[in-house]
């Protein structure tokens, strides 16, 4: 067990979201003893997670700790805490903590660990957030993030993660709220740039699968990661973040995750595009968020109103809404005019 202060042993803790990620979170907390208040949005999940321990729909095959506490009244959850997380879809975070922004205490950390740009403001959630909860500041915000899979967090195979944030001793309180023997946190300062990271990734790892939905070969998938990562670090640069975050767990370590795991949901459905299969019919039959779809919309119009030059990530937007033709894709990359390969920054 890692040692802690006091004060971090009594503190009081709510979860708004209970998908996979959320409900693995609220599981690491409640299991390392933290009396968990968790929002759950959906009754019949909420109700499984009361009577049977586990939460069937998004997390199965996991018992949850008895410290977890189920909870379908939002402002009660986020009341009186000493730190909120939040793990809401995020395409719908700006109404949740838009209903329960008053509710948070003057004083309390909110993290975030949604991952996404919002698509109307091309808001980061850590913008969103501050934007909805009344006088949160970035001295009270952080971001949790790195290549972690909810299911692998969940069963306690070692995960290393980065919590960002303006202010180190939020940084260091989050840190130390989290880390376990299996969960081993590091901070950084710089949000946009832990924000980026784990929101463009999943635009890149729709274009991995598509790449393995088309049967392509390792040496297309690894250019893939490699030139995904530049277009997330030009990204960054135009949005202020530090350069050497992308090529850290928020970065890199990421987006190699997301673009080679079978457990991503991103690549998953990339995959399946590549094998011929329409968007549409792949949302329908999802209840699970596939981020990067939501996001390539923001990425696209957001690389082109900086003048940012993202060629993967806005053919991931064709290829989505406009019903591009993944091989033709594939073609129109491949044959772009010829140029050096670093940029000059």
């Amino acid at each position: 067990m890692i040692m802690r202060d006091a004060s971090i042993e009594t503190t009081a803790i709510g979860v708004v979201g209970a998908g996979s990620w959320g409900t693995a979170l609220a599981q690491l907390l409640a299991s390392q003893g933290f009396s968990i208040d968790h929002w759950v949005y959906e009754d019949e999940v909420r109700e499984q997670m009361r009577t049977d321990r586990e939460n069937g729909r998004f997390l199965p095959g996991v018992r949850l700790s008895d410290n977890l506490h189920p909870s379908g009244d939002l402002d009660a959850v986020v009341s009186g805490k000493d730190l909120v997380l939040v793990v809401t879809p995020s395409h719908v975070t700006r109404q949740t903590m838009q209903r329960c922004g008053p509710a948070i205490d003057a004083d309390t950390i909110v993290v975030s660990a949604s991952k996404g740009i919002e698509n109307q403001t091309h808001l980061t959630m850590s913008g969103v957030l501050t934007e909805v909860i009344p006088g949160l500041t970035d001295q009270r915000l952080a971001v949790l993030t790195g290549p972690s899979f909810a299911r692998e967090v969940a069963r306690q195979v070692p995960t290393v993660v980065t919590v960002a944030s303006g202010n180190p001793d939020t940084a260091a309180y989050v840190q130390q709220v989290f880390a376990t023997p299996y969960f081993r946190v590091y901070t950084i300062e710089d949000v946009i740039g832990a924000e980026l990271g784990a929101s463009v990734k999943n635009v890149i790892a729709i274009a991995a699968g598509v790449i393995d939905g088309l049967g392509l070969g390792l040496n297309t998938r690894a250019a893939l990661i490699t030139r995904g990562l530049v277009e997330i670090r030009r990204l960054g640069l135009a949005m202020g973040a530090q350069p050497r975050t992308f090529t850290g767990l928020a970065g890199v370590g990421d987006l190699i995750l997301t673009c080679t795991g079978d457990l991503s949901r991103n690549h998953t459905i990339g995959k399946q595009i590549g094998q011929g299969r329409k968007l549409k019919d792949l949302l329908a039959e999802m209840h699970m968020v596939a981020e990067g779809v939501k996001t390539a919309r923001s990425v696209y119009n957001l690389s082109r109103k900086l003048g940012v030059e993202m060629p993967i990530s806005q053919a991931i937007y064709h290829l989505l809404y406009d019903d591009l033709d993944p091989k033709t894709a594939l073609h129109q990359l491949m044959t772009r005019d010829l140029k050096q390969e670093l940029d000059e920054i």
